[in-house]
């Protein structure tokens, strides 16, 4: 049994151990986070379905775990990610609904407190964002998405999406780019 000793000093099985011996709980380990991952890509709605069915396909993959990775985030989060994919169109559709609503929001906010005003800026940010989310190709955004939203790192979002790291690491950068440069543009617009 391998026992993986965290930064905070406690020590905890590793995942490869439970994948094996006791899979219930990776669920209860993991299950929160691929979900908030799937419905920050889809929703709420699709979000449950996603995450269910990613742990199903999990389990029965189980045997064919590799052992030596002692994280199984990006196992699931890979999974998740090709489950997704099935939803593209859905995805695609939320992000421009974000985009929309982001900037229809604006405007008319001199009577609230700069709290307030903070946040209209951020839902304007959050709308010129989704629109450039919308516009990422779907490889480009799975990579920024395991990075930015599930917090792997390029080495592990590179696991996740069973893709050479030099692939993650051009599709990261191309991705990085375009939000820099959707930003940059509402920059110019409200500046």
């Amino acid at each position: 049994m391998a026992v993986v000793t965290h930064p905070d000093g406690r020590s905890t099985e590793s995942d490869a151990d439970l994948i094996r011996q006791r899979f219930a709980a990776v669920f209860d380990r993991h299950y929160g986070h691929i979900y908030a991952y799937a419905a920050r890509r889809l929703g709420p709605d699709l979000a449950e379905d996603v995450a269910s069915e990613t742990f199903l396909v999990a389990y029965g993959k189980r045997d064919t775990y590799d052992v030596s990775r002692h994280d199984a985030r990006p196992w699931l989060y890979g999974i998740a990610s090709n489950l997704i994919m099935r939803h593209r169109r859905a995805e695609s559709r939320r992000y421009k609904t974000l985009a929309k609503a982001g900037s229809d929001f604006a405007g008319g906010q001199d009577a609230y407190d700069d709290l307030v005003a903070g946040r209209v800026d951020a839902m304007e940010a959050r709308g010129v964002l989704a629109a450039a989310l919308a516009r990422l190709s779907f490889r480009d955004r799975d990579v920024l998405l395991l990075v930015a939203w599930a917090g792997l790192n390029q080495q592990e979002a590179a696991a996740a999406l069973d893709i050479p790291a030099g692939t993650a690491r051009s599709r990261l950068h191309r991705a990085r780019q375009e939000m820099r440069k959707a930003l940059g543009a509402e920059t110019e617009v409200s500046g």
